[in-house]
Parts: structure tokens; C-alpha cells; sequence
């Protein structure tokens, strides 16, 4: 059988392919296969497989095909970054907005000049990209030629992104030309005081995994079966999410997984909050909780919970459901397990994402009201995608209770938001079909969504 686009989303725990097919000018999806994650068998297109088979038995086919072959991925800890700026509030968190939004986990973040002990926690990590960024444009230069030097001195060989002052671009490319990896220069990230501009990094940081992307056992034979686009993950669902922004406005998508807990909001803010930053925030932000997944990091939720509280709802033997919890559960203890913790992810997850608002007080004894961080009070649009949501009892309900998290200052969205499942769990896949197929991917979207 063939279809017009397929594509696979190898992620930490579990292993999807989904089929898309445009049939009498509707786009329309034909199905779903699923299997667990082989990283630790030491090649993931064994659990692509799996999938690919039970995407075969639910269709009736022996065998599948597309057109187009698509990929994401956020398998053996998905795309590593470090990034290097200048000053932490600024150039340091500009760079590190463009690393999260493009898909990348960001292993590492220092400010000011690279020390030897820098370099050496870097090649600890040994990153996917290093980024190295600092400076407004035509301002302050030393920093970033210093880190360059540092890192082409290393013996590293991932690739730079370059994304500080412009005026060191010729400098930059001098300093790294015997350097051991690829170098890329991108626009300013800081170009400006109070302007972020990360959109240009971000599809650098993109192309740059598509090009380099071999890390997990086994993907550069995935990286031979795909004829076209493959992207991180969580960059997948970031281009979804800003599609549908175009549609819908204000919105945030919440994605809880088995190793991490992402949240994306899309949102322009209320103009009230706007007046009282006191630093600038993307229009699409990305924040990703490593140490709250419902399978890997099982235990850091249930202890966020409580042990009482959780013996309280399952019994004395909550302690031993939640050890013997499986990546993909299926019984109704284990299922009601995994939701309660997705539950409590999703409760962390957006408080830690929001901004806040507070009061500074002067000497004089004057008030003075600021706001910092991601403002979400004019968000209208809660979505619920990856496996613990769409998956897992309740996940609407549980997407329904962020309304009522507001608690003092918090930048949380109010009581007049709609809630939406990704029922068919296609988001990803969706968003990277977007590069090809915009228009049916917005259609796909809608129609999973019941939009």
C-alpha cells in the first residue's frame, strides 16, 4: 500500500508511524502503528519496525509506503545544545529561547567568557550544536571572539551556530575555519535592547539536525529511509502550534511525555501585562521539563504528589504501582497511575512556564507594578497533545483544571479558554508535514482537534 506522506515519530519511550493520504481533495488520515522505543536495543528502526507492522495489521496491508517519508525524533535525549552568551537576562537567554523553540534540549548555558572548565562540561555533554551568541549589534565583541576561539581550540567538533553581533561575523568565520565541525552564521538573536529576534536561529538550529541527526543507536539508517524533512520533535509540535496560531490566536500546547513534560504557548499577551515587562518574551516560547515524565521520571512526580496523598487514592500499594509502572500501560491501576502523575506534570509544568506579576517597592516607599516571564492571561486555546494526554483516561479534564491554577500573580490563563485534544495524536507528524503541505496540515490539525 502507498500513501501520499508518511511519517515517523521516534520518540524516548514509544515509536509511532502515521498515514496521511489526499483523497478527493480532502487530506485525510488513514491510521496509526505503535511500538516501543529500541535505543536500548542499540537500533531504533527495530522499534520503527514494530511500528511500521502494526501500522500494516491495522490497515489490512502487508506492507507500507510513501510518497513522502517523514521523520521526528527526540530519541537518546533528542538534540543537545550548549549555549554560550554574554549576559544571562539577555544575549545568554535569547539564544537559549531559540534553542528550546527550535526542538533542542539545552544541556548547558553559560555567560561571559568560556573558561578551560567550560570547555570541559561541554565535551562532557558532547552537544548535537554548540551556539555561541553575545553582544547587540555593533556593540560589544570580545566575548563572543574569545568563545569561538575557545571552542576552536577544543578539539570539539559539533556544530557552531553563530547568532551574536553581526559586526563579528567575518571574525568568527576566520577564528573557526580549521575548526573540526560545520559553522553556521545566523542574525543576532539580541540584536537590540528589549528585541528578541530567534526565529532566523531557530531554523538554522533545524537544518543543522537534519543534517547531523545520528546520535541514537541506528538513526543514520532512519536518516537513509526518509526522502524528506526530519526534525526534532518538539520543533515539530512548535511548527504546529504556530500554524494554528494563525487560526485561532492566543493559544498553548502542553505535551507530556515519558521522559519530559513540554510546553509551548504561542501568545502575544494582554497589552495591560505588555506595559509592565521588564524583558522581552518570543511570541512563541518553549519550555521543557526534564525531570517530569510519566515514565522515565515516575518517581519525581509521585514524590511531588506525596506518599500519602497518593496511598490516600490508590491504596497502600501505590509505592509498588507506581514501580512497576509500564511505558505503555494498559490495565485500569496502572492507567488511572499514569494519569494521575500526568496530571500532576501538567499542574508543574505550566506554573514553571507562566510569568508573574509583582510589586517592587522604592525607597521612597512608591509601588511599583512589573511583570517577567511568559504572559498567558489572553490565551484561549488549551491543547493537549503526546501520549500521557491523548492516551490516558481524563486528559481533558486534566487539561481543564489549568484554568483554575491562578493563584496570586500568575500569568495563567483565565476561565474563558477552550480545550482541545489531539485525539488522533498526529501533532507532531503534523507539524512536520507543515514544510510541504500547509494547507493540509492545518486541516489535519483542525480536524484532530475537533476545531
Amino acid at each position: 500500500m502507498e500513501c501520499d506522506v508518511l511519517v515517523a515519530e521516534i520518540g524516548s519511550t514509544t515509536t509511532k508511524v502515521n498515514a496521511f493520504s489526499k483523497i478527493d481533495g480532502i487530506w485525510c488520515f488513514l491510521g496509526q502503528g505503535q511500538g516501543t522505543t529500541t535505543v536500548a536495543d542499540g537500533d531504533v528502526t527495530v522499534g520503527l519496525k514494530c511500528a511500521a507492522d502494526d501500522l500494516c495489521r491495522r490497515l489490512g496491508c502487508n506492507e507500507i509506503t510513501g510518497r513522502e517519508f517523514l521523520a521526528s525524533s527526540s530519541a537518546a535525549g533528542g538534540l543537545r545544545m550548549t549555549v554560550h552568551g554574554l549576559v544571562r537576562d539577555m544575549t545568554v537567554k535569547a539564544a537559549r529561547e531559540a534553542a528550546l523553540g527550535a526542538g533542542a534540549n539545552v544541556s548547558l548555558v553559560t555567560s561571559g567568557k568560556l573558561r578551560k572548565s567550560d570547555i570541559e562540561k561541554v565535551r562532557a555533554i558532547s552537544p548535537n550544536i554548540i551556539m555561541i551568541a553575545g553582544g547587540l549589534d555593533y556593540g560589544e565583541r570580545e566575548t563572543a571572539l574569545h568563545n569561538a576561539m575557545m571552542i576552536s581550540e577544543s578539539g570539539l567538533k559539533a556544530p557552531v551556530v553563530y547568532a551574536g553581533n553581526i559586526e563579528n561575523q567575518g571574525e568568527i568565520k576566520s577564528i573557526l575555519k580549521d575548526y573540526g565541525g560545520k559553522v553556521y552564521l545566523v542574525d543576532n538573536v539580541y540584536p537590540r535592547v528589549d528585541e528578541l529576534n530567534v526565529e532566523p536561529a531557530r531554523r538554522v538550529i533545524q537544518k543543522v539536525f537534519e543534517e547531523h541527526i545520528v546520535e541514537a543507536p541506528g538513526m543514520h539508517k532512519v536518516r537513509k529511509l526518509i526522502n524528506g524533512r526530519i526534525m526534532p520533535t518538539p520543533g515539530a509540535v512548535m511548527e504546529a502550534a504556530k500554524l494554528l496560531h494563525e487560526y485561532l490566536g492566543d493559544l498553548m500546547v502542553i505535551d507530556v511525555g515519558g521522559a519530559t513534560t513540554d510546553v509551548h504557548s504561542v501568545a502575544e499577551g494582554s497589552e495591560e501585562i505588555s506595559r509592565i515587562l521588564i524583558a522581552p518574551e518570543p511570541l512563541a516560547k518553549r519550555t521543557v521539563e526534564g525531570d517530569l515524565g510519566v515514565y522515565v521520571n515516575r518517581w519525581n512526580l509521585a514524590e511531588l504528589i506525596g506518599t500519602d496523598e497518593l496511598e490516600r487514592e490508590f491504596g497502600e500499594g501505590a509505592g509498588d504501582l507506581v514501580s512497576h509502572l509500564r511505558p505503555i500501560p494498559s490495565d485500569g491501576n496502572e492507567l488511572r497511575m499514569a494519569a494521575r502523575l500526568a496530571d500532576k506534570a501538567v499542574e508543574v509544568s505550566v506554573r514553571r512556564h507562566a510569568g508573574v506579576r509583582r510589586h517592587l517597592y522604592g525607597e521612597a516607599g512608591g509601588r511599583q507594578d512589573v511583570a517577567e516571564g511568559k504572559d498567558l492571561t489572553a490565551v484561549r486555546h488549551i491543547i493537549g497533545t503526546g501520549g500521557a494526554l491523548t492516551r490516558l483516561p481524563g486528559g481533558k479534564d486534566i487539561l481543564e483544571r489549568i484554568q483554575r491554577f491562578g493563584r496570586g500573580g500568575e500569568l495563567l490563563p483565565k476561565n474563558e479558554c477552550q480545550v482541545h485534544l489531539d485525539i488522533m495524536y498526529i501533532m507532531s507528524s503534523v507539524g512536520v508535514m507543515a514544510g510541504s503541505h500547509r494547507e493540509g496540515a492545518l486541516e489535519l490539525l483542525r480536524w484532530s482537534l475537533g476545531i
